[in-house]
């Protein structure tokens, strides 16, 4: 089953880069009390994700930042590849990069895309959406991975 708007957050855990090393954070810990802009691509370093979408968040982030405590981005990658990606496309220490290795937190979303056939195995659909205390107040999900306008950084700056 897909999440919609008015949906809570699945419980699963993700992972960052701290300066200790990888650590593990719940979606609990993540998104209580918090407003946050959470955006997923299919896989750091990809076209799209690399030069389209991930380029527009970096782009709009203090537009975004003035209304969100959060801006984050979570792909099925681990933390290794998105903490360099980070770097690599300047979201360093703006944009919360959370690995979903597994692909558990897709899953529980119901936004898990097999592209397997492609060679990439199971990974997130493109979406975006606002979370406000660990609920879906807007879900802007891609039709297919290649997409990426209504999930991007200039259309969730137009909602707000």
């Amino acid at each position: 089953m897909t999440i919609k708007v008015g949906d809570k957050i699945p419980s699963a855990t993700l992972r960052y880069l701290s300066p200790e090393g990888p650590k593990e954070i719940t979606t609990d810990e993540l998104f209580r009390g918090k407003k946050v802009a959470l955006f997923a691509v299919p896989g750091a370093y990809t076209p799209t994700c690399h030069k389209q979408h991930m380029a527009g968040f970096v782009q709009n982030y203090d537009e975004l930042k003035g209304k969100f405590d959060m801006i984050a981005c979570t792909s099925v990658n681990d933390v290794f590849v998105l903490t360099n990606w980070a770097k690599d496309s300047k979201a360093d220490g703006k944009i919360q990069m959370l690995a979903d290795g597994s692909a558990e937190f897709a899953k529980k979303l119901g936004l898990e895309i097999d592209l397997t056939a492609r060679g990439l195995g199971v990974r997130s659909k493109r979406y975006s959406m606002i979370i406000e205390d660990g609920v879906v107040k807007n879900l802007n999900l891609e039709d297919a991975p290649p997409n990426h306008d209504k999930s991007s950084a200039a259309t969730m700056c137009k909602m707000l």
